[in-house]
Formats: C-alpha cells, sequence, structure tokens
C-alpha cells in the first residue's frame, strides 16, 4: 500500500501485515516449487527410446 490510512494501521498493529505475511509465503513455496518442479533438460537424438 502507497500510503497507508489510521484504519491500517490499527489493523497491522492488531492482526499483523497479513498482506506482507502472504507475499512472503508466496514467495517461499515459488521457490520451493521451482526447486521441485524443474524444467526437463533437452532431450538428445542419441538418447530417444526406439520404437520398434
Amino acid at each position: 500500500m502507497s500510503q497507508e490510512t489510521p484504519i491500517y494501521s490499527r489493523l497491522v498493529v492488531e492482526r499483523g501485515d497479513i498482506p506482507a505475511q502472504v507475499r512472503k509465503d508466496a514467495e517461499r513455496i515459488h521457490r520451493d516449487m521451482a526447486r521441485v518442479i524443474a524444467p526437463e533438460p533437452p532431450a538428445t537424438g542419441s538418447s530417444s527410446p526406439t520404437v520398434a
């Protein structure tokens, strides 16, 4: 939020900065998923299985 309002500031004090927590968790999940779902290396012609 570019310009905080008094009610937003009070909510942050009472409940915590939920949008910031969500962003942090989303970034962590994105990094974790990027490691788990890594792009497959490009296939080379010599390692392709042959169909008989």
